[in-house]
């Protein structure tokens, strides 16, 4: 049942990719509705895959109207719409973006970032090897593959312009640098997970916590695409990101210039709360 599950969904994402050749998708634009200069809790969406910011419609609607001030960021791939590119790139875009926000908008408050399958990768590498914690307060990952996935072998074909791809791979070269060194103390990260997950398999969805009150797994009930939209996770969502917002204070600084998503260059030193977290492989 599972293969044929990832049949259907492969079909469904070339027949998305055919819709954008076809011009039946004409547009990734969103409307911006967040005025970062009166914004005391943003939370940044990043989405997975082959897919769009779009995604996140009514998990988006759901937190606006729960009193957060909430953005996407175009991660561009194929078609200028799906997520195809490195991980370790993308994480590097999405640090130029936040820091370009944040230099325009010095009152804007502690960040947090809610991630979908890939996108929560993404910001696992942005806040723990490319200094992402002097920004953010909490990491909500949903549906992510943090141990890698057998489906990406599914993508070998398209790997060529998905390079993501190679990256999803149980035990590659990306997620051993990811998982090499702490994970930030003063961070909160949470791990939302369910046994019928296809795209992130049981139990790689699971991070390692050795009992550190900042890391935590949940456990819920759903597909992979239901995380977006089931009332009961977001209800789990919004816990976790206040429960951040009482537990996980910020420390704020200048980032350091650093380039390309790919480098192996060692992150600036983290705070006396990461390093006392030491030997925690979280993310």
């Amino acid at each position: 049942m599972r293969v044929v599950r990832a049949i259907r969904r492969v079909a469904r994402q070339v027949e998305e990719v055919a819709a954008i050749f076809d011009g039946r998708i004409r547009s990734n634009r969103v409307e911006k509705r967040t005025d970062f200069s009166r914004c005391p809790r943003p939370v940044l969406l990043l989405h997975g895959f082959f897919t769009s910011r779009r995604t996140f419609d009514v998990l988006e609607r759901r937190l606006r109207r729960d009193g957060y001030g909430v953005f996407t960021l175009d991660l561009g791939g194929l078609g200028r719409t799906l997520n195809t590119r490195g991980i370790d790139d993308l994480a590097d875009l999405v640090r130029a973006k936040i820091e370009r926000i944040y230099a325009r908008n010095p009152t804007l408050g502690p960040l947090t970032i809610v991630g979908h399958s890939k996108g929560g990768l993404i910001a696992a590498y942005y806040v723990k090897k490319l200094g992402g914690w002097r920004r953010t307060r909490a990491v909500v990952t949903l549906g992510t593959p943090h141990h890698g996935t057998p489906l990406a072998f599914l993508g070998l074909p398209v790997g060529f312009f998905a390079r993501s791809l190679w990256q999803l791979f149980p035990g590659s070269p990306f997620l051993r640098r990811l998982h090499d060194g702490a994970w930030p103390g003063h961070v909160r990260l949470a791990s939302v997970w369910s046994k019928r997950d296809d795209a992130a398999p049981y139990p790689s969805g699971v991070i390692e916590t050795h009992g550190l009150p900042h890391l935590s797994n949940v456990e819920v009930d759903s597909t992979h695409h239901g995380f977006l939209s089931r009332k009961r996770i977001y209800d789990v969502i919004l816990r976790e990101i206040r429960a951040a917002e009482t537990d996980a204070p910020v420390r704020r600084g200048v980032l350091t210039a650093m380039r390309g998503g790919r480098s192996r260059t060692a992150p600036a030193a983290a705070p006396a709360g990461a390093r006392a977290a030491a030997g925690t492989d979280a993310a």
